[in-house]
């Protein structure tokens, strides 16, 4: 793995789960952050929580990832502030549980401006430096959701195969350049994610993965510039293998059972 010290991270959703986690992670190699979350009082622990313990800088901006503006606002901010980002950590982002027809538009809208929109014009943003520089990662948190269509989280799934295929490909672009783009590809985690989408009600969160052992997979496949990352208990991994050659409308109806509740 490379040497991270004096590398800076910049991590978006960073107040809480996976976000908060990598944070720390970063932090323990010695490598400064910029830390993006639209919970300030949240986000402000985060910090004191990393300063105290590190020797490293965090800067923290406030942003609403949901304003069409935010990614511009975040690499304006970055740049006023002269700060060059090493890492991208693409990890904000959140889910919702219920048939689409039923589901409030606005939510589901506002889930594909931060799971895709957002993510996308960020890594737009900041792609071109990194590339000039010939250095830089870029992690997407991703979901092992983007291996399939999700019955009664049907936006969600689509949102997440987005950001698998969109990383793979530019990572392909970027062959030879210096810049990496992976993917992580966690099963159901625990963190306040499930809470807020309702999917710890599902039969998918009945034994979720600790989140520190998520992030530490994350980063440490970013670093090394793997192209995807695939966290999840073995028998899930093991089942996943037959996944193609099941019918489409097998395997439907098996993730439909699991998170109609």
């Amino acid at each position: 793995m490379e040497n991270t010290k004096g590398k800076v991270a910049l991590i978006t959703g960073a107040s809480s789960g996976i976000g908060r986690e990598l944070a720390i992670l970063h932090a323990s190699y010695g490598g400064d952050l910029v830390l993006v979350a639209r919970n300030g009082e949240a986000l402000n622990k985060v910090k004191e929580e990393i300063e105290s313990k590190y020797q490293v800088k965090v800067e923290i901006i406030l942003q609403d990832l949901n304003l069409p503006e935010g990614p511009e606002n975040i690499y304006t901010s970055v740049k006023e502030k002269g700060i060059t980002i090493d890492y991208l950590i693409n990890n904000a982002g959140f889910g919702g549980l219920g048939s689409f027809h039923k589901r409030d538009w606005e939510a589901d809208r506002s889930m594909i401006q931060v799971n895709v929109m957002s993510l996308a014009a960020l890594t737009r943003l900041f792609l071109p430096d990194f590339v000039q520089r010939k250095s830089g990662r870029v992690l997407n948190v991703s979901s092992m959701a983007a291996l399939t269509p999700g019955p009664f989280q049907a936006v969600y799934y689509a949102t997440k195969a987005f950001v698998t295929s969109f990383s793979n490909g530019i990572a392909e672009e970027l062959r030879g350049t210096g810049v990496s783009v992976t993917a992580l590809m966690p099963g159901a985690t625990k963190s306040q994610f499930g809470q807020k989408s309702g999917m710890d009600k599902t039969i998918a969160f009945k034994k979720p993965l600790q989140t520190i052992k998520v992030a530490q997979a994350g980063y440490r496949g970013m670093v090394k510039g793997k192209l995807n990352v695939k966290v999840m208990p073995f028998g899930l991994r093991l089942g996943l293998l037959f996944l193609p050659l099941l019918p489409k409308s097998v395997v439907l109806k098996a993730i439909s059972k699991i998170q109609d509740v």
